[in-house]
């Protein structure tokens, strides 16, 4: 009787045991915000302001903070892109921190009508028309419909539907090579695109404004 009620008494502890053995570690609660802060664009969108200098860009963002941030490092990587001008809209890419930019690109100076001879055969001309609030139109091309578009992480990024294909959207996102007032080149994985951009003709919305100075210091 008594090795009976020992062994009983001893069952809870060896139980305890074994369970700890085989607990998998235990790890904080996560409701899905680092997944989100992860993938969460830096970019940061803004007005040039005033105070812009050679090395140094005063951005007024989209929340109305001025912000003064170094583009020192940009500028040496030749990461610049469209030029500085105050007023112009534009978008920053920051690098270790926010007052460090890797990539800046003057959005003003991006939008309008931008051109390239066809590929197939050079006998006319086709592009794309970058317009105010993310509206993109295709130019002489009826096999490649741009919807919209966007600068984000400071990459151009198209949403296009290829006809005589699926038919769905696509989204294609190019690294900018040059980008002034009177050229745009980008490419991907793959090519390298170079248009020029297109003076205003009615049947391309000649409401679009393109005429830019490019901001020197």
């Amino acid at each position: 009787m008594k090795k009976l009620l020992l062994a009983l008494l001893g069952m809870p502890l060896l139980l305890a045991t074994v369970g700890c053995g085989n607990s998998a570690p235990k790890v904080p609660f996560d409701n899905g915000d680092s997944l989100e802060i992860v993938n969460r664009d830096p970019t940061i969108y803004g007005i040039c302001g005033v105070g812009t200098s050679m090395n140094s860009l005063q951005l007024i963002d989209d929340t109305g903070d001025t912000l003064l941030i170094d583009i020192t490092a940009a500028r040496e990587a030749n990461q610049v892109f469209g030029g500085l001008q105050v007023g112009d809209r534009m978008v920053v890419m920051p690098g270790e921190s926010d007052t460090e930019a890797a990539i800046v690109i003057n959005q003003s100076t991006l939008l309008g009508n931008w051109i390239m001879p066809n590929p197939l055969d050079g006998s006319d001309e086709l592009g794309v028309c970058i317009k105010e609030g993310g509206v993109a139109e295709s130019i002489a091309q009826s096999t490649l419909i741009y919807h919209t578009w966007r600068l984000t992480r400071g990459q151009l990024e198209f949403v296009v539907v290829r006809e005589g294909g699926s038919e769905e959207e696509e989204t294609e996102l190019y690294s900018f090579v040059k980008l002034t007032a009177d050229s745009l080149v980008f490419r991907d994985s793959e090519e390298v695109f170079e248009y020029s951009r297109q003076r205003p003709k009615e049947e391309y919305g000649s409401d679009v404004e393109i005429e830019h100075e490019e901001f020197t210091f």
